[in-house]
């Protein structure tokens, strides 16, 4: 069984193709300045890495390279599309869903009515659902969500001291992110440490531009740094993290800024980036 592994992210397609019989990587890549001039990166270990400029204006046209590339007689790792039994997608935030679960019209319907609250991630993962579909007929779609992780949350870490009619008509809560990360690293750790999962508290680090940490208690998500968004927690490469909210009020008026553009700003412009007065938002720098 062949599975199409496929993270979508603005301008962005990173994928693998794994082969769930044998447990490896056949191939792998990423489709890169989607929109813009575009670029591909192929791989296939042991093998010749394929690298191009590739005009992509949008998602559908890097899905379609991503499975020429796939089924390519030189560079290819697999006949036929059909050989591809199906395709995980990695969704950062999956709102009410607490598992993975297939993607049908009512599950579609639903991430795109949370985009409000998920206006990053949420339309390049849906893109990606949908130049998939395009292409590969009847293959099952399936959602993994980072949020699912955090299903075993209780209310009093996730609830926020904000009027509660928020939190009941629109889901204002924390959510957390980088689930699936978090996931594998507990489990592993519990696996190491050789005792009962009811045994260990462990605290998780998910280090990197994008930075979370999160609390493991009998195998289970006691509580996670990050929010309704991934904005919040430690400060990352170019996120701000957790600052007083009257910071953002004090720069919108200061510099006549519309909420976007304050969030465009801790999102993009701050962290490490602007701890580094610019120089870099990579640690090694």
């Amino acid at each position: 069984m062949n599975v199409l592994v496929v993270n979508a992210g603005s301008s962005s397609l990173k994928y693998q193709l794994f082969d769930m019989d044998e447990r490896r990587v056949l191939a792998k890549g990423l489709c890169e300045k989607i929109g813009l001039s575009g670029a591909v990166t192929h791989k296939r270990p042991g093998k010749a890495t394929y690298s191009a400029d590739y005009p992509m204006p949008t998602h559908d046209e890097a899905i379609a390279l991503v499975l020429r590339l796939l089924t390519d007689p030189e560079w290819g790792v697999i006949d036929s599309v059909d050989e591809i039994t199906a395709v995980g997608h990695r969704f950062a935030h999956g709102g009410k869903f607490t598992s993975s679960r297939m993607l049908g019209e009512e599950e579609m319907k639903y991430l795109e009515s949370i985009v409000p609250i998920n206006p990053l991630h949420g339309p390049p993962a849906i893109k990606g659902v949908n130049a998939c579909r395009k292409l590969m007929g009847n293959t099952p779609m399936v959602g993994v969500f980072d949020t699912s992780f955090y299903a075993t949350l209780e209310p009093k870490a996730y609830v926020y001291a904000l009027p509660y009619e928020w939190f009941e008509q629109y889901g204002i809560r924390r959510y957390g992110f980088h689930g699936t990360s978090h996931r594998f690293v507990s489990k592993r750790a519990i696996e190491l440490m050789g005792k009962p999962a009811s045994e260990l508290k462990i605290i998780v680090c998910h280090l990197g531009n994008g930075s979370s940490l999160s609390a493991v208690a009998d195998g289970k998500c006691q509580d996670t740094s990050m929010g309704l968004s991934p904005l919040a927690g430690v400060p990352m490469g170019t996120r701000a993290g957790d600052i007083d909210t009257c910071v953002a009020q004090f720069i919108m008026n200061k510099y006549n800024m519309s909420a976007d553009e304050c969030l465009t700003m801790l999102n993009k412009q701050s962290g490490v980036l602007a701890l580094s007065n610019g120089l870099s938002s990579d640690f090694r720098d």
